[in-house]
Order: C-alpha cells, then sequence, then structure tokens
C-alpha cells in the first residue's frame, strides 16, 4: 500500500523526544493538549526546520478540577479551568491567541467533575465563531452522548469505557463527528480493547470519518507510524483504501 504523508491525528509534543520525532516516518502531528505557549514554539520551530508539520489544540478546557489537572504528566500551564459559559469564549479565544486550529474539552466522568452542559455548548460556539472544531476526550457512562448533544465535532479517543449503542453510532455519523482511533493504547486492558474496537468496527461500518491517532505521549508508544495502531484498525474492519484514508486524513484543516 502507497501511502503519502502520515498523520498521528492525537499526540502530546511535550511528553515525547520531539528531536527523534522528526526522524520517524510521520509527516504530520495533531496535539491534543499541551502548555499553549510551549506548544506554539514547538510546532514553529518544526515547520522551520522544513520537517514535521504540526497543528495544535493549546491547553485541554476543563471543569475546575477536573481530568488531567491532577495528573502528573500533565505539563504546567497545559489545563485551562472553564468557570462558566461567560468564560468559555475566553478560554477559547486564549487558545486561538497562540495559534490553535482546534479546540480540545474533556470529559472524564470517572476522574472528577466535567464540564456542565451550558459550559460544554459554550465552548463549542465560541469555537465554531472561529470556524474551528472541538474535540473531546470522553470517558465514562454517558459521556460520548453528552459530546454529541453539544456538537462536538471530534472524539479523541475512540470510547473504550462503554459500548456505544447502534442508534448513538448512527448520530454520531449523521452529524459529521470524527473519531480518532488510539485502540493501540489498550493492548494491556483485552475488555477495554474489545470494547473500543467494536465501537470503532460499528462506527466505521456505518459511515463514520475515522483518523489514525495513538496518544503518542501516553506511555511507551512507537515514534512513528504504529505498527498496533495499524493492525487494531484492520481488526475495526477498515480495509487498505479506508486505513490510507484514516492515516492521511488532513483533519483539523
Amino acid at each position: 500500500m502507497s501511502v503519502p504523508r502520515v498523520v498521528d491525528h492525537h499526540v502530546h509534543l511535550q511528553l515525547v523526544d520531539v528531536a527523534a520525532l522528526t526522524r520517524s516516518d510521520l509527516g504530520g502531528v495533531v496535539d491534543l493538549g499541551a502548555n499553549p505557549s510551549v506548544v506554539a514554539g514547538l510546532a514553529t520551530s518544526l515547520a522551520a526546520a522544513g520537517g514535521l508539520q504540526a497543528t495544535y489544540a493549546g491547553a485541554f478546557l476543563t471543569a475546575p478540577g477536573g481530568y488531567p489537572s491532577d495528573r502528573p504528566w500533565c505539563p504546567e500551564g497545559a489545563v485551562r479551568a472553564v468557570r462558566s459559559p461567560g468564560d468559555a469564549g475566553v478560554a477559547v479565544a486564549e487558545q486561538v491567541s497562540y495559534g490553535a486550529t482546534v479546540v480540545k474539552v474533556t470529559l472524564h466522568a470517572d476522574a472528577g467533575p466535567v464540564l456542565d452542559e451550558g459550559t460544554l455548548s459554550a465552548v463549542v460556539a465560541a469555537a465554531h465563531a472561529y470556524e474551528l472544531p472541538v474535540v473531546a476526550h470522553v470517558e465514562g457512562i454517558g459521556m460520548t452522548a453528552r459530546a454529541l448533544a453539544a456538537g462536538v465535532d471530534a472524539l479523541a479517543h475512540t470510547p473504550w469505557t462503554e459500548r456505544v449503542d447502534d442508534a448513538l453510532v448512527d448520530a454520531a455519523v449523521r452529524g459529521g463527528q470524527c473519531w480518532i482511533s488510539t485502540l493501540a493504547i489498550h493492548s494491556g486492558d483485552p475488555t477495554a480493547e474489545v470494547v473500543a474496537v467494536d465501537n470503532l468496527a460499528r462506527f466505521h461500518a456505518a459511515g463514520g470519518r475515522v483518523l489514525y491517532g495513538t496518544d503518542l505521549g501516553n506511555g511507551d508508544l512507537t515514534l512513528g507510524v504504529n505498527a498496533g495502531e495499524v493492525a487494531a484498525l484492520r481488526r475495526a474492519g477498515l480495509d487498505d483504501a479506508a486505513l490510507e484514508t484514516a492515516l492521511t486524513d488532513p483533519w483539523p484543516g
């Protein structure tokens, strides 16, 4: 299979060896959570070097005290708490001022507070006013449905903590939502892997837009095209053509 420019649609540049990454077989990355000032500088440096093209979301937008503010791996300044619907526009504008081309929200109900429906909808509306998509980390029962109801454009991970029912899968496809795969992060958890692969297989079969992504920086993952992720995408039913599309999709451009 001939693959042109491969894009990993879910990375965290502050958590990897960027110099080594530039020597990999990736042509582009999408950073989905970092200190906005730092990641903007990294993207500029990569562009100046004429190698890897990096786009980014800037900070994780979350409820006060929400994920990943309590995680030891989370870089300083990488979380922006959104305190109300009125604060949503300010939070989004801050990310845009650093050059963000996508907005990231976290809805991790198993780890603490999440954005309420009004604040989440306000974040989505503010991002859409800039013509930027919103991508959500969803984890916990009901979080996929909440993201879809608010108009979230993409999921940062294929859902793995719940089986997404067929009606919700169909609604996500009809709404034009795309799902970033990140299946290989579950290689040590067979139950989560089965749920994620099944969810993605039904989403793909229904005509959903699948994006290759690994959550690079989350543990010991390959600096480059991840063979385990590719194999998992095949288990989810992607043939050669669909796999090439997932690997080279220009999202969020």
